[in-house]
């Protein structure tokens, strides 16, 4: 049985999953011509639109409109760099935001149940209050002293301290380089690094687990810092560089002096500057990536903007260098635990083991069911069923 779809429509559930003619028509087992002829014509078999759909992680009554939906963020979109147009968000970032906002809906009845206290830190300042104060006060309530993460051995370890103390605090993190637990669906981190979801009881911040570790560093501070400031946002930048956004200027510069805190940079540059990489040494120290060291450095005044240059050219051509950058698979219980989260996780095994949540429910929230999901119960403390 054939169908007759809106040309237009066939072409935008293409366009929106990012694909060219060739590549989805042979997703959908066709010859390139072929699919273009739907895409002029909109007559296709039935089971061809359904394949449609799923190729292209469309919902299926969406490829019945007379015009294609104008997709929008339900969040403030932050991603514009420059003049350049906000790019049309794809069916992968738009999913992991609505799956985020099921969990923090949930999370937060759960908390107002429990008759938990709201967070005092969510929006409890302004972006005119001096980045330096507000860094300062994050580090207090996340139990941070200075130096911290030069005693953490690698990128890695600094990220899990930080992400844990995080946790503690009640923020729930979740860090995810794929659309829930869909490993044939990766995140892209040039679409975007990271977004925060305010909420005085269930706060959330998601990052691009396929970004380098580093950069997830400052992606998170980053996002923490839009939860100070009580404002949900889509992040995509290149940490420290110029944004369109007074937000995300802002946000980049708490993050910058959180994790580079001037007077330790100014106490430690002497020492560092006469190495070899002097940068890659402030990167080490810090936990950061060497543009960051690098960019703080200028921004303090210790060296000269041609100088920043310089590195920066040769950064370019190989961005990728360097063992903060690297990325580490770990195995599949420690990778549910961060895309899941352990506050959040926990959470849900109370609720389902004391029969104030369907079994079901809770697979729905987790991704995982049956024996993974009591496994992973297993591993954040609670006895086997």
């Amino acid at each position: 049985m054939n169908l007759t779809l809106e040309p237009q429509t066939i072409r935008w559930a293409r366009e929106r999953a990012g694909l060219e003619v060739p590549v989805l028509a042979k997703k959908l087992g066709v010859k390139p011509e072929r699919l273009e002829e739907w895409e002029q014509t909109g007559k296709l078999p039935y089971k061809k639109v359904e394949l449609l759909a799923a190729k292209t992680h469309t919902p299926f009554g969406q490829l019945f409109l007379k015009e294609p939906p104008e997709e929008k963020l339900p969040i403030p979109d932050f991603r514009t760099l420059g003049d350049a147009p906000v790019p049309r968000p794809s069916p992968d970032l738009l999913e992991t935001i609505l799956l985020m906002q099921r969990r923090q809906a949930w999370m937060r009845e759960f908390l107002r149940e429990e008759e938990e206290e709201p967070l005092e830190f969510v929006g409890s300042v302004t972006t005119s209050a001096r980045p330096e104060i507000v860094a300062g006060e994050m580090r207090r309530v996340l139990g941070f002293a200075d130096g911290w993460a030069a005693g953490e051995r690698t990128w890695t370890d600094a990220l899990m301290r930080l992400r844990q103390r995080m946790e503690a605090a009640g923020v729930m993190t979740v860090i995810n380089g794929v659309v829930g637990n869909n490993t044939h669906r990766k995140l892209d981190p040039e679409e975007f690094r990271g977004f925060a979801l305010c909420d005085a009881y269930a706060p959330l911040l998601f990052l691009n687990g396929s970004d380098g570790k580093a950069a997830q560093m400052f992606t998170l501070v980053h996002e923490f810092a839009h939860l100070w400031i009580g404002r949900d946002g889509v992040s995509n930048f290149e940490a420290l560089q110029p944004q369109p956004h007074s937000v995300e200027q802002w946000c980049n510069a708490v993050a910058a002096e959180f994790l580079v805190a001037g007077h330790e940079l100014r106490q430690v540059w002497p020492q560092v500057r006469t190495a070899d990489e002097p940068y890659q040494e402030l990167a080490r120290r810090f936990k950061v990536s060497a543009l960051v060291a690098a960019r703080r450095v200028l921004d303090l005044g210790l060296i000269r903007r041609t100088e920043f240059l310089d590195f920066w050219n040769a950064y370019q051509e190989d961005e990728r260098r360097g063992q903060e950058q690297k990325q580490s698979k770990g195995d599949f219980w420690a990778t549910q635990n961060v895309r899941i989260g352990s506050r959040f996780g926990a959470a849900v095994v109370r609720s389902a083991r004391e029969g104030k949540l369907l079994y079901r429910e809770a697979y729905h929230l987790t991704g995982l069911s049956g024996t993974t999901f009591d496994r992973f119960a297993e591993k954040l403390g609670f006895q086997p069923r």
